[in-house]
C-alpha cells in the first residue's frame, strides 16, 4: 500500500487549493455568518465535476479513485466546511448508493443528473426516534397500486434545503409480512415532500440543514431502490463510504486550523519575541503536526481498501473516529495559540472551532464508531 500521493492526487490538491481559495475563501466567513448557502460558488463547482466524483466517465463523472475524492472534500473544508460538507453528502451517501444499489434504469436516469449537479442529493435516515438507532425508523411506505405512500419526518437532513432529491428510509411490508426498512428515491418536486425551516446551527452555518416532511407522499413504485426490505444494508453499506467523506471533511478543517495557528504564532508578539518561540506553543504545533499525519493515513488507508475492493468497513470507521477527534483537538488549540483573538469571529479559527464538532456527531457518533471497531476487532475481522 502506498502511502505518498502521486503526481494526479498532487495536481488535483492543487487545483482545488487554488479554487478553494480564488472563490471560497473570500466569501466564507461572510456566509457563515448569515447562513447563506453560496449557489453562485456552487454553480462555478458544477462545471468542475465536484458533483461527480466518483460517477463513471459514461454518466459524465469524473470517476475519480477515493484519495482523489477524499483530497477534494479536505481542500473545499479547509476553507468552507459547510461547503465541503454538501460535496461529500452528495457524493458519498446521496450517488454513492446509486452505484452499490440502483438498476440501470434508475442509473441512466439519475446519475448523469446527480453528476452533473443539476440535481443536488440529499439522505435521509434519521428522525426523532432513529438517529444512532438506524432501525427504528417510523416512517412508513404503503403500497398503492403503482405507487407508495409515504407518510413521515427526517430531521437534520443535510442539503435539505436545497436538495433536488432525497433517499428516504420508509418501513414496508416485505414478502415474510414483517415491517423492514426500504429506500425510496424521492424527488422534491413529488407530491406530498415538503420542507421545514432551515436549522439554525452552531457551526456549518452555510449548508441548508432542515427537516423534511412526508404527507402521503407519492412515489413511483420504480423508484424504489434496491429490493424490499434492504433499508439496513443499504445504510450501512452507503455510512461506511459516508464515512471516509465526514474524515476527509475533519481533516480538511483540522488543516485549515493548524495552518492559521502555526501563521499567527510566527506573527504574534510576546514578551519581545513571537509566540512561536515558546516551548508551549511549539509542543502544540508538533502535537497539531503529528495527529493531522497520523490522521491522513488513517483515511488514505481506508481508500485505498475501498478501491482494492477490499472490506473497509472498520477501518473507515477508524479513520472517522480519529480525524473527527483530531479536528476538535486541533481546532481548539489553534484557538487556544490566537489567545483572545482566537475567540473572535474576525479569525477563521473561531469558525473552525464551531465547524469541528459535528463530525464527530453526524454519520455516527463516536460512540457508534467505537462500537462498529470493538464489534470488528472482537469478531477477528481485523488483529
Amino acid at each position: 500500500m502506498k502511502f505518498n500521493p502521486c503526481m494526479k492526487h498532487k495536481l488535483i490538491r492543487d487545483s482545488v487549493r487554488h479554487f478553494a481559495e480564488t472563490e471560497l475563501a473570500p466569501i466564507a466567513a461572510e456566509i457563515d455568518r448569515n447562513a447563506v448557502f453560496p449557489v453562485d460558488a456552487i454553480e462555478k463547482m458544477k462545471k468542475l465535476n465536484y458533483f461527480g466524483l466518483q460517477v463513471p466517465k459514461e454518466f459524465g463523472g469524473a470517476d475519480l479513485d477515493s484519495i482523489s475524492t477524499a483530497i477534494v472534500v479536505e481542500e473545499i473544508s479547509r476553507v468552507c466546511a459547510a461547503v465541503g460538507l454538501c460535496v461529500t453528502v452528495h457524493n458519498g451517501v446521496a450517488v454513492y448508493p446509486f452505484l452499490q444499489f440502483a438498476n440501470q434504469e434508475q442509473k441512466e436516469e439519475y446519475l448523469p443528473r446527480l453528476a452533473s449537479g443539476e440535481i443536488i442529493g440529499a439522505f435521509s435516515l434519521t428522525e426523532a426516534n432513529a438517529g444512532s438507532d438506524a432501525g427504528s425508523v417510523e416512517t412508513t411506505a404503503v403500497k398503492n397500486g403503482r405507487e407508495y405512500i409515504l407518510n413521515g419526518t427526517k430531521i437534520f437532513v443535510t442539503n435539505g434545503g436545497i436538495c433536488d432529491l432525497s433517499l428516504i428510509f420508509a418501513l414496508t411490508n416485505t414478502d415474510q409480512k414483517q415491517l423492514q426498512s426500504s429506500v425510496f428515491i424521492v424527488e422534491s418536486s413529488f407530491a406530498g415532500f415538503l420542507r421545514g425551516e432551515l436549522e439554525d446551527l452552531c457551526g456549518m452555518r452555510a449548508n441548508p440543514v432542515s427537516s423534511l416532511f412526508l404527507e402521503d407522499c407519492r412515489v413511483p413504485e420504480k423508484n424504489l431502490l434496491g429490493k424490499l426490505g434492504m433499508g439496513m444494508k443499504i445504510g450501512m453499506t452507503t455510512l461506511d463510504n459516508g464515512r471516509i467523506g465526514v474524515a476527509a471533511q475533519a481533516l480538511g478543517i483540522a488543516q485549515g486550523a493548524y495552518e492559521a495557528a502555526v501563521k499567527y504564532a510566527k506573527e504574534r508578539q510576546q514578551f519581545k519575541k513571537p509566540i512561536a518561540s515558546l516551548q508551549t506553543i511549539q509542543n502544540y504545533i508538533a502535537d497539531m503536526a503529528t495527529e493531522q499525519a497520523a490522521a491522513r493515513l488513517l483515511l488514505y488507508r481506508a481508500c485505498a481498501l475501498k478501491d482494492e475492493g477490499a472490506p473497509f468497513g472498520c477501518e473507515a470507521a477508524m479513520a472517522k473516529l480519529y480525524c473527527s477527534s483530531v479536528a476538535s483537538r486541533i481546532t481548539s488549540l489553534a484557538v487556544q495559540i490566537h489567545g483572545g483573538y482566537g475567540y473572535s469571529k474576525e479569525y477563521d479559527v473561531e469558525r473552525y472551532f464551531r465547524d469541528a464538532k459535528v463530525t464527530e456527531i453526524y454519520e455516527g457518533t463516536s460512540e457508534i464508531q467505537r462500537m462498529v471497531i470493538a464489534r470488528a476487532v472482537l469478531s477477528q475481522l481485523i488483529l
